[in-house]
């Protein structure tokens, strides 16, 4: 079985098809095809379904995908023994922590190891397990639960943050909550945080980003919860006004976590340090 089948195989499954991947391997797109016959003719069995223009993993594929994966990192762990951190490391970030925090951490990181090329990936559309089982981020940073944690993730909690809630510093429609969407971590903490307070909401907006809730909140728009971090620089200049919300409501915490079957590379163990010694200095 050769390494390169594999490499074929799952950059097929990445880019959807045989001809992105051809591209994007400096292949012949007969090259593809020929690795990926000889791969299933070795395994016995079809990888892929062949349905019109389209490709789509067999059941055994998919199976075959995991094991595809583990072998590559082995290869690429074989080749990197002992090496400065190079090559491609890509990050699932929570959107709210691209805000103030991950900045400094990247910048620390490209200025000890140039030859690192970072990609970034917002995980507000992500499933965080899947996309790290998969091998499509290598290391999540994100704001979740305090109690959150996936069976084949490793994770640590590097702080609990602090939400407060923010409103106008002039005139403020009181029952307008602006919500971040519904799958942001944060969210539960404002509807408890609501319904303790017998707050009475008459209209609710969504927002995809926290930077569009901070500026409508600013405008006078409506309030909302968000993690005191996301919103510091305002609060101290007054740009906002904001309470905290009391801690017996439900709260988040800013979490490091990457699969637990994933080999750590020389750029992910700095990448891990880096982040570990920022997090000490962290004001919530």
């Amino acid at each position: 079985m050769e390494i390169r089948h594999l490499i074929t195989f799952k950059t097929i499954v990445e880019k959807g098809g045989f001809n992105k991947t051809a591209e994007h391997l400096g292949y012949a797109q007969s090259s593809i095809t020929t690795h990926i016959k000889e791969l299933e003719q070795e395994l016995g069995r079809p990888l892929f379904d062949r349905l019109g223009k389209k490709v789509m993993l067999t059941q055994y594929g998919q199976q075959f995908l995991t094991y595809a994966i583990k072998i590559i990192e082995l290869y690429n762990q074989s080749l990197n023994i002992d090496k400065e951190p190079q090559g491609d490391l890509t990050l699932g970030i929570s959107e709210s922590l691209t805000i103030c925090r991950v900045p400094a951490i990247l910048l620390d990181y490209k200025m000890k190891y140039p030859k690192v090329r970072l990609l970034l990936k917002s995980l507000e559309n992500y499933d965080v397990a899947t996309s790290l089982k998969n091998g499509e981020i290598d290391i999540a940073l994100i704001l979740e639960k305090n109690d959150w944690q996936q069976e084949d993730l490793y994770t640590e909690k590097l702080i609990q943050e602090r939400m407060v809630k923010i409103s106008s510093s002039n005139k403020v429609l009181t029952n307008t909550a602006l919500f971040a969407e519904s799958k942001c971590s944060y969210k539960s903490v404002f509807d408890e945080y609501i319904r303790n307070q017998a707050i009475d909401i008459r209209e609710s907006l969504e927002f995809q980003s926290i930077e569009a809730i901070k500026h409508c909140v600013k405008n006078g728009l409506g309030f909302s919860v968000v993690p005191y971090f996301s919103v510091k620089e305002e609060l101290e200049d007054k740009k906002l006004h904001g309470e905290f919300v009391p801690e017996q409501h439900a709260t988040i915490s800013t979490f490091l976590t990457y699969h637990k079957d994933k080999w750590l590379s020389p750029s992910i163990i700095r990448m891990i340090e880096i982040m570990q010694k920022h997090a000490q200095k962290w004001d919530c």
